[in-house]
């Protein structure tokens, strides 16, 4: 996925009315402000009332499911190889959300402090915060490019992270 493929996708999502923000790597790309790895997919975190909106513009772009773990995530993608990782959060009255997990005891946490924005190509952009990031980048064996986003929020951003 390209910088000019996610700037589409947040503009289908505008379009939609749904509030939708970017996790994941180009998450982490978007709060250092550049691109700095190659990414196979977009996460994004929208709010679950939102969903049949966001899905519905995504589909008319030529999007498919292709994977449903909900209320967890699910997966669009389109032929040519795009996929979409979708996150859906339900929020309470003071901004927080929360993603269920596998796990139905614990979900995720997102404190209302972790919606902020980044830059994508020059423009800004919904994403989480590099706390949430670093929150999301615990409690697993890290990948060669979990290791590349941490190393990228420690060095743009001063951020302390656990590898």
């Amino acid at each position: 996925m390209a910088a000019g493929d996610v700037l589409a996708v947040l503009a289908l999502a505008r379009e939609a009315a749904a509030d939708v923000w970017l996790a994941g790597g180009w998450g982490i790309d978007a709060l250092v402000g550049e691109q700095t790895r190659p990414h196979r997919d977009v996460d994004l975190c929208h709010r679950a009332e939102h969903e049949p909106a966001l899905v519905a513009a995504l589909r008319a772009a030529g999007y498919v499911e292709s994977l449903d773990a909900r209320p967890v995530r699910f997966v669009l993608a389109r032929p040519d190889g795009r996929e979409l990782d979708l996150h859906p959060l339900r929020f309470a009255s003071d901004g927080s959300a929360r993603q269920s997990s596998f796990d139905p005891g614990a979900p995720f946490h997102y404190p209302a402090s972790c919606f902020t924005s980044g830059t994508v190509a020059g423009r800004a952009v919904p994403c989480v915060s590099a706390e949430q990031q670093v929150y999301f980048h615990q409690g697993y064996e890290p990948t060669d490019r979990d290791r590349h986003d941490m190393a990228r929020l420690r060095g743009c951003l001063g951020v302390r992270t656990p590898y």
